[in-house]
């Protein structure tokens, strides 16, 4: 009896034992799972909320002052620069002699070739009488005409040649490079100097794709620049480039009027406003949310600390926003940084 009695003690204290290290091992169990729970990688973000502002649809876009013609004067032929009429800054007009090639070998040729023509004219002239008198044949005036028109086609020939050591100015303007001095020899084609007209000046903007599309022909904008505090420039949009270039953006041209009292000097920065003065009430995120570019927009919404990407249909860029047309709710949480390491689903911790 009494054996029993402690085999029964001995056994309860075995189950007790083996209950306790059932329950320590679930709590180690539960302790790992939480342990697991806890380091979870969360990708710090910074976000911005979506949220409707009245904005003022301003554009303006900065510049710079082009001529609104620039040509290079060139030599016809080669040869040495005998006369060297223009100097660095001058003001010439279209036609206007800018040097002068040394010309007196053709100036001889000339003589020669007018002294020949003279005298086949003068031949010309007797062997045509002695002919209607049938003092000579048909196939002897025939010749010394034929000859008569080949001198005079000389003389023109070397007129030309000497017009053409004559180097003009191809329009009106001022000389913005001196490339020859007198006494210099230049090949054919070569550049003595380049002229500019600043009569009217370009202004050249590039343009997102959002923006080029509240521009058209003709559209009048105003120009500013820090070298004329105050004074406000008129034009209007003269270009707008078809195509794009390789960094998405569209080249769009101002043609303006120059004035010799507030000259704009080519290669001046410029503010170009292409505003409207219209404002409208719209749904806008930071530009920096964007994940692609305005075409394929998209943005990382958060959600229960978890990022979902969005597609959405961006509209105009305002002072850094973008205008949302479709895609968002005003409220929605947008990640503004640290997009490249997210994905769908990726838990995020925000920061500040």
């Amino acid at each position: 009896m009494k054996s029993k009695y402690i085999i029964s003690i001995v056994g309860f204290f075995i189950i007790v034992l083996i209950a306790y290290k059932l329950s320590a091992n679930k709590k180690k169990i539960d302790e790992k799972k939480n342990k697991s729970t806890e380091t979870i990688v969360r990708i710090p973000v910074k976000v911005a909320t979506a949220e409707e502002k009245v904005m003022e649809l301003s554009m303006i876009k900065t510049g710079s002052i082009a001529p609104f013609k620039e040509v290079k004067a060139l030599a016809l032929s080669g040869g040495i620069l005998r006369h060297v009429r223009f100097e660095l800054g001058d003001h010439v007009n279209e036609g206007q002699v800018l040097a002068v090639m040394d010309n007196r070998a053709l100036q001889l040729d000339l003589q020669k070739a007018e002294t020949n023509a003279a005298k086949l004219e003068n031949d010309l002239k007797i062997y045509t009488e002695l002919w209607l008198g049938k003092a000579a044949t048909q196939e002897k005036v025939t010749e010394i005409s034929k000859n008569y028109q080949d001198a005079v086609n000389q003389v023109n020939q070397v007129k030309k040649s000497i017009d053409d050591a004559s180097i003009k100015a191809p329009i009106s303007g001022i000389i913005s490079v001196k490339s020859a001095e007198q006494g210099m020899y230049i090949n054919g084609g070569g550049e003595i100097a380049t002229v500019i007209n600043l009569s009217k000046a370009k202004v050249a903007v590039n343009l997102t794709e959002s923006e080029v599309y509240q521009v058209v022909q003709g559209q009048p904008v105003k120009i500013t620049t820090d070298v004329y505090p105050g004074k406000v420039f008129s034009g209007n949009v003269s270009f707008i480039s078809p195509q794009a270039d390789a960094t998405h953006n569209y080249n769009v041209e101002i043609m303006m009027t120059n004035t010799e009292r507030s000259l704009l000097r080519s290669g001046t920065f410029v503010y170009v406003d292409f505003s409207k003065n219209t404002s409208k009430r719209m749904l806008v995120i930071p530009r920096e949310a964007l994940v692609e570019s305005t075409r394929n927009a998209s943005v990382y919404i958060v959600s229960d600390s978890v990022v979902h990407q969005k597609a959405i249909q961006a509209g105009k860029e305002l002072n850094g926003n973008i205008q949302v047309i479709e895609g968002l709710r005003a409220g929605d949480v947008v990640v503004t940084s640290g997009q490249i390491n997210l994905k769908e689903g990726t838990p995020v911790r925000i920061s500040h």
